[in-house]
This record gives C-alpha cells, structure tokens and sequence, in this order.
C-alpha cells in the first residue's frame, strides 16, 4: 500500500499523526502533513487506513500495492 499527501489541502489537524507517528509528522513551519514513508509496511496497513479515514480536509489517499506477474 502507498500513501499520497495533499499539503495544499491539509487543515493541519494533526489526526493522521496522532493516529501512526510512523508514518506521518507535521511539518515545523506550517503544521501540515509530512509523509515519514510512502510505502507501508503490512504491519501499519490498518493505522494507514485509519489515518486516511480520520482525516478532516481528505487530504490523505491510499493504494493498494501494484501487483507483479509472478515468473
């Protein structure tokens, strides 16, 4: 799964933080969303999810991985 940010439409709310400081910060100058890591580890899909749902301005969005053709 990635993740995408949309700064010009984060409020800065900070729910995505509070929700996986893994995976999110808030920038130091404006407060608004700071991807730690774009691609999630399977163990963070779950807060992921969350953090995306709780999100007040939707700035944030998910996909899911990009399937390979195996051999």
């Amino acid at each position: 799964m990635r993740l995408r940010a949309d700064r010009d439409r984060c409020c800065s709310a900070g729910l995505c933080v509070m929700t996986s400081a893994e995976l999110f910060d808030q920038s130091e100058e404006d407060g608004r969303v700071v991807l730690r890591v774009a691609e999630v580890p399977p163990p963070l899909h779950e807060a992921a999810r969350d953090a995306v749902r709780l999100c007040p301005s939707g700035a944030l969005s998910r996909e899911p991985p990009v399937e390979t053709p195996d051999g």
